[in-house]
């Protein structure tokens, strides 16, 4: 594993437990009946999405970075399976909380764009690194 692969790695694990105290907050938002989360079902609803993209996306962006060394890429590209899916991470679940700060809100404000951006991100990331162990493959074969 590359220095540049370790350091993410040990980022990514220090980060989690941010993750771990989101969901606990929201569960004790949602056992309290707190005002502006319980009584507001599209907030409730963006938040807990949020969350778990959140955590889905920092498991997925630690999987991806035991594969990112092995495949036949350009600098570019491998630094965009690297760290794609710690972006996505960070702007698909600011897209839930952020469109949805208002206790009172009925609908996502224009911050809900930066699930777009995230999942740009995203795509670019797993393509990247699936082309590249592909060809990676692909190179071992011959």
């Amino acid at each position: 594993m590359t220095r540049e692969s370790r350091m993410l790695a040990g980022i990514l694990l220090v980060v989690i437990p941010t993750v771990m105290y989101g969901g606990l907050t929201l569960l004790m938002m949602l056992v309290t009946q707190a005002p502006g989360y319980a009584d507001n079902p599209l907030r409730h609803d963006m938040w807990r999405a949020g969350h778990a993209h959140a955590g889905v996306y920092l498991v997925l962006s630690l999987v991806m970075l035991r594969y990112v060394d092995e495949a036949l890429l350009s600098p570019f590209w491998k630094w965009l399976a690297r760290v794609g899916a710690p972006i996505a991470a960070i702007l698909i679940p600011a897209a839930f909380f952020l469109s949805m700060v208002s206790p009172s809100a009925k609908e996502p404000n224009v911050l809900i764009n930066l699930a777009y951006v995230g999942a740009v991100f995203l795509v670019g990331a797993v393509l990247s690194l699936g082309v590249g162990l592909i060809r990676a493959a692909r190179r071992m074969e011959r």
